[in-house]
C-alpha cells in the first residue's frame, strides 16, 4: 500500500489518502475471504484515488470484495458485477456492459455547438429523455435517437453544429435513468 516508508510516523500526521490505504493495509492484514469496503476513495486526491483502484484490482479473483461507491466510474472499472440502489432497494443487477446494453435502448449524443438559446434547449427538454448542456457542447440522450433528424432540427432552429457524434451509454446515464433525474435527499 506504500506506507512502509512512513511506518514510525504517527497515524495523526499521514493524509487523508494514506489513511484510506492504511485502513484498507488492516483489513486485509487477517487476509479475509470476503473485504467490504465502503466508499474507499471518497474526499481523496486523483493520485491516491489511483493507488487504492489499482490495489483493489489486483485483488480480483483472490478475494470477494463488496464495494460500495457513488463514483460510477470506479464501479465500472473496479467491478464484475454491480447492483444499483435505489431508495434501500436493489433495482438493477449485472455486470458493466449488461447494464449498459440493457438501458433500454438508450443511445447518447453530443454535439459540439454554439448559439442555443434557452427556447431550443426547451423544445429540446420537451422531445428527448435527457438533455445536458455544458460550456459548448449538448449532450442528447434518448430510446429512438436519430442523429440526423437532431441535426436538422439544430440546423432549422439557428444553431451552428460544429461536429456531432454518438456514444455508448456510460454507468452514470444507466444509474440516472434507473433512479430518476432529480435530486433527492
Amino acid at each position: 500500500m506504500g506506507l512502509m516508508e512512513r511506518a514510525k510516523d504517527q497515524v495523526r500526521k499521514f493524509s487523508g489518502g494514506m489513511k484510506r490505504r492504511l485502513s484498507i493495509a488492516m483489513a486485509l492484514v487477517s487476509d479475509p475471504q470476503v473485504l467490504f469496503l465502503d466508499e474507499p476513495t471518497l474526499g481523496l486526491d486523483p493520485q491516491a484515488r489511483r493507488a487504492i483502484w489499482e490495489h483493489i484490482a489486483g485483488l480480483k479473483g483472490k478475494k470477494t470484495i463488496l464495494l460500495t461507491t457513488h463514483y460510477m466510474e470506479e464501479a465500472d472499472s473496479l467491478s464484475d458485477r454491480i447492483g444499483i440502489i435505489d431508495e434501500g432497494r436493489v433495482v438493477a443487477l449485472g455486470t458493466s456492459q449488461e447494464l449498459k446494453k440493457n438501458l433500454f435502448g438508450m443511445r447518447n449524443m453530443v454535439v459540439s455547438t454554439e448559439s442555443l438559446t434557452a427556447e431550443v434547449i426547451a423544445d429540446l427538454h420537451n422531445k428527448y429523455s435527457r438533455v445536458a448542456v455544458t460550456k459548448g457542447q449538448l449532450k442528447i440522450s434518448h430510446k429512438d435517437l436519430d442523429f440526423k433528424e437532431i441535426v436538422n432540427h439544430l440546423h432549422s432552429r439557428g444553431v451552428t453544429v460544429y461536429s456531432a457524434a454518438l456514444e455508448q451509454p456510460t454507468l452514470e446515464d444507466v444509474f440516472i435513468q434507473i433512479t430518476g433525474k432529480k435530486l433527492r435527499d
